[in-house]
Order: structure tokens, then sequence, then C-alpha cells
């Protein structure tokens, strides 16, 4: 059904291809703008766009550690450094427990 197509990156000139796995993977997501820029390209935007993202300081609420965040602290709210978010958010995801794990089979 979808067929490779040469694209030119808008940001390079560059052309490129625009594959036919990459277009139906757009059409699951529902994405129905085809890239403007090449792989290259749209690599080097966001690695761009993370550098610019302005960070806070802030203190770790379960460590104690200072560390730095992409969004402003609101006293009361808790923040986390790398670590400890992950700890929290693999403790906290949901644990499917032995009972219901054997009746969905």
């Amino acid at each position: 059904m979808y067929e490779d197509e040469k694209l030119v990156c808008e940001d390079c000139g560059k052309e490129f291809v625009f594959t036919a796995g990459e277009q139906e993977f757009y059409a699951e997501k529902g994405l129905v703008n085809k890239p403007k820029r090449c792989p290259e390209c749209r690599k080097l935007r966001r690695k761009q766009h993370r550098r610019s993202r302005k960070m806070y300081d802030a203190v770790c609420s379960k460590c104690g550690a200072q560390t730095q965040v992409p969004f402003k602290p609101v006293p009361g709210r808790e923040v986390y450094c790398k670590e400890c978010f992950k700890e929290v958010e693999t403790s906290s995801a949901p644990q499917q427990s032995e009972e219901s794990a054997n009746t969905a089979e």
C-alpha cells in the first residue's frame, strides 16, 4: 500500500527517503503531515531543543540531594532526583497480583 517517497529537507536541502515503514507508522499514530526534515536534522533539532530547556534547582524530597528539573517546583509538591524518581515510579507501578494473573490466563 505504501511506497518509499523521496522528500527534500527544509533545513539542509538534502534529499531523504520517507520509507513505506515510516509512512505506515505515521498512519498508525494518526500523523497526517509528512516529515519536513531529514533524520539528521530532526535529531539535531531535538538535541538543540533539549539544551535550550530552562532547568530549575530543587532539592529531592526523598534523599535531599540537589537536583535540577525541567519545571518550576511548586511548594508542597514532591520533587525527586533522577534516581529517586526511577525508584518511586517503579514502586508505584500497578502490581498485578498472582491471583489475578492466574485468572487472566
